[in-house]
């Protein structure tokens, strides 16, 4: 199917074909209950190959035992991700925070299909949870959640038009895995010519403290009403603090080659390299390289150093500047520092920026994926309860 032809408006009423499309409580297609119960405990005494889905998308871990074989749908009960989707193939684990949605035998759904059209409904599926507490999906409200079915008089011709739009939308799905697993391989690659460059013998180079190679010394303070979230012809200047960009301001206090190191928070530690004219406020330790370090070389080793490892033990974890300044690092020839931070650059940008990288592709493929989800799945002429109705009768 050419782009061309999908950008046309009128791409799903000429799949549809003039069909009619019935709107049906999902329970009556499909089989809803929760799985078994899970915890850390059971991953941890049985480490095994099968994934355990339970609040998350992602797996909670791995284990040798499996309830669940060929039936992947699932949605989140409880927690932050509440109501979102989950698509696990082949023998897993299901806990009892992910409701398994089994299309009943007979019934003319296609399961990947339903998969598509839950990730479209995601906003129908949220109204349908509580937030009073701890956020929950009751099954009961799954449901009676109507959702679309094309010609359902025909069921042949109505898994041949849901096939069609699954087929359109996995060509994008794909597009989109073979990128993430490239950029699993890249970055693994990365860690493995960071490790091997970044790694010295005895006696190989010379080790000297941060104090002997950086000054470092915490930014300065600025009040909050200072600071604005958009930048201006009045507030140009990028503002730092101990985890990023916290807005913009209307002086900078640097101009150049930096790095920013957080120094307060459970995440401090972390660096980041900052360019150019900014402003960076006292939860950031503004590091300055001397002439026989190449900063770009010092923000690879500095991130393998683990600095939060060093954090206090206090109520609210910081860095102290002078605990930092203690710490050694080699100190290779400056011409050897340029050749690693250029090989070791090229890893980064390809495996971090969202400006020209893999994560930028990707975030382009899934809004693509999200364009024509809605393209083929917005059906016309819905009939029935509305999910709010449905929610109602329901509860």
């Amino acid at each position: 199917m050419s782009e061309a032809r999908l950008s046309d408006l009128g791409f799903l009423e000429k799949l549809l074909d003039g069909a009619e499309v019935e709107w049906v409580p999902l329970g009556e297609l499909t089989t809803v209950k929760a799985g078994q119960s899970v915890s850390k405990n059971l991953i941890a005494e049985n480490p095994g190959d099968f994934p355990v889905i339970n609040s998350g998308v992602k797996p909670l871990g791995y284990a040798n035992v499996w309830n669940t074989e060929n039936d992947p749908i699932g949605v989140t009960t409880r927690g932050a991700g509440v109501g979102s989707i989950t698509w696990q193939e082949g023998k897993y684990f299901r806990g009892n925070l992910n409701y398994s949605v089994s299309v009943k035998s007979g019934a003319s759904l296609a399961v990947r299909f339903l998969y598509h059209l839950l990730l479209e409904m995601q906003t129908e599926i949220h109204s349908l949870c509580t937030f009073d507490g701890i956020p929950a999906l009751n099954a009961g409200r799954l449901k009676g959640l109507s959702i679309p079915i094309p010609c359902p008089k025909e069921p042949e011709k109505s898994l041949a038009i849901q096939r069609e739009i699954v087929r359109i939308l996995d060509s994008f799905t794909q597009l989109t895995a073979e990128l993430t697993a490239e950029l699993a391989m890249r970055k693994k690659q990365y860690n493995h010519y960071r490790d091997s460059l970044l790694t010295f013998e005895d006696g190989e180079v010379e080790w000297k403290t941060l104090s002997e190679v950086f000054e470092m010394r915490a930014g300065h303070h600025i009040k909050a009403a200072e600071i604005e979230s958009q930048a201006s012809e009045t507030h140009p200047f990028k503002c730092f603090g101990g985890n990023g960009v916290r807005g913009f301001v209307r002086n900078k206090s640097h101009d150049g080659d930096y790095l920013l190191i957080g120094r307060q928070g459970a995440l401090c530690g972390n660096v980041q390299r900052v360019k150019g004219p900014f402003y960076a406020t006292e939860h950031a330790v503004v590091v300055t390289s001397s002439e026989v370090i190449n900063v770009d070389w010092a923000y690879h080793y500095l991130t393998v150093m683990n600095l939060n490892q060093y954090k206090s033990k206090s109520a609210q974890p910081g860095l102290a500047v002078g605990k930092l300044l203690g710490l050694k690092i080699p100190v290779p020839p400056i011409e050897d520092q340029d050749r690693t931070a250029s090989i070791l650059d090229k890893f980064d940008t390809l495996t971090t920026s969202l400006s020209t990288g893999l994560p930028r592709e990707i975030e382009l493929r899934q809004k693509q994926y999200e364009y024509y989800r809605d393209l083929l799945l917005s059906f016309p002429n819905k009939s029935g309860p509305k999910p709010a109705e449905t929610t109602k009768a329901a509860a």
